[in-house]
């Protein structure tokens, strides 16, 4: 008996060595937290290997070698499906072939391919993100408490083991099992944690748009590497009036409305944030073209003109408008300077009778588009 406590705890200590090692790993190669076939052929290579490692250290009873690689198995077709198992299984299936012994076969389809079929079919297929989303501990004990029930059964039939191994191999496992759900648990829970608070900490609260911080942050990148942009102020005309005319709840509607619109009439590599208030702002970054960064100011402008706003006939013009600046010079200027000058240009479109789109200019008459 202390032989096999012997075996489980060196098991156990690689699969937790080297899973931890893993979950590291998956952090840094990838932050985005997002699935992808790179993230597929990592996790493939990593369970074939400890799956390959935890054979390495066997228990040998009566000609058969016992080790934990359902264990790992199990848990990959509980998180990943039944493709990704299999694909893992392949290398495990081969080397233990390769071992040959009076149980080969009873150990491939026992050991390798049952946990997968069994951990696959309790799997949670409404997981989104399967890599980085919690893991459901009770599901997927179990689905294991029904795959050693299954094991087990098989084994008193097909092989020469008696309940004095068998019983406390599957307890082993369960343990093993649970170990490394709460150790992936507990890391994807951090991870997600501080995902959270980094969307919080670069994002407006009301609108989802980016928040100044981010905004400067990120612009700052860009002019210090002397990448041309353009910068739109936007205000939201008589927004004052429609406060108090509607209240604050369909007040912050519109300005999640406005924002959205924002988003839908730029371009993926352009950024809009919530300057304050009723105040947006818009970087039009690469690629850079003056007149494209016209056509999406006016585009904007139109496109919040013509959207059916909640009460806004009751604006002082019939209907719910907003005023643009922009500041196309981005050559030897600062971010602030750009700021400024967008919304000198937005000051000129509320002064020449708002609902429209103005091009600052350094001379005292800037080029005023989409008047009224």
């Amino acid at each position: 008996m202390a032989t096999l406590l012997f075996f489980f705890l060196e098991n156990m200590a690689l699969i937790i060595a080297l899973l931890y090692v893993a979950l590291k790993v998956k952090e840094f190669w990838f932050p985005d937290l997002m699935e992808s076939k790179r993230l597929v052929f990592f996790s493939i290579i990593f369970i074939s290997f400890l799956t390959f490692s935890v054979m390495q250290k066997p228990y040998f009873y009566m000609g058969m070698r016992l080790d934990l690689r359902e264990v790992v198995l199990f848990f990959i077709s509980y998180v990943g499906g039944w493709k990704l198992g299999l694909l893992s299984s392949i290398f495990p299936s081969v080397f233990r072939y390769s071992l040959g012994g009076p149980t080969v076969i009873m150990g491939i389809l026992q050991a390798i391919l049952l946990p997968v079929v069994i951990g696959s079919f309790f799997r949670n297929k409404q997981k989104a993100n399967k890599f980085f989303s919690l893991i459901d501990l009770k599901r997927m004990m179990i689905g294991l408490l029904v795959f050693e029930a299954i094991k087990s059964t098989l084994m008193l039939v097909t092989t020469p083991a008696d309940l004095s191994i068998i019983i406390p191999m599957a307890i082993f496992a369960g343990i093993a099992v649970l170990v490394m759900g709460l150790m992936t648990n507990g890391e994807n829970y951090h991870v997600l944690l501080r995902k959270e608070l980094e969307v919080h900490s670069n994002q407006d609260p009301l609108t989802q748009l980016a928040n100044m911080r981010f905004f400067r942050k990120e612009i700052q990148t860009l002019i210090s590497k002397n990448i041309p942009i353009a910068i739109i102020m936007l205000d939201v005309d008589y927004f004052k009036s429609y406060n108090d005319a509607h209240g604050h709840q369909k007040g912050d509607a519109v300005l999640r409305s406005i924002g959205q619109l924002m988003k839908d009439n730029t371009r993926p590599n352009d950024f809009v944030a919530r300057y304050g208030g009723e105040e947006f702002v818009i970087c039009i970054a690469e690629p850079f073209d003056g007149h494209k960064a016209l056509e999406i100011a006016e585009k904007v402008r139109t496109e919040i003109e013509k959207y059916p706003f909640d009460g806004q006939e009751l604006q002082p013009k019939g209907n719910l408008t907003v005023s643009l600046g922009v500041s196309l010079g981005s050559t030897d200027k600062t971010l602030e300077q750009l700021i400024g000058e967008a919304d000198q240009a937005l000051f000129q479109s509320k002064r020449s009778g708002r609902n429209q789109v103005t091009i600052y200019s350094e001379f005292p008459h800037a080029e005023a588009i989409g008047a009224l």
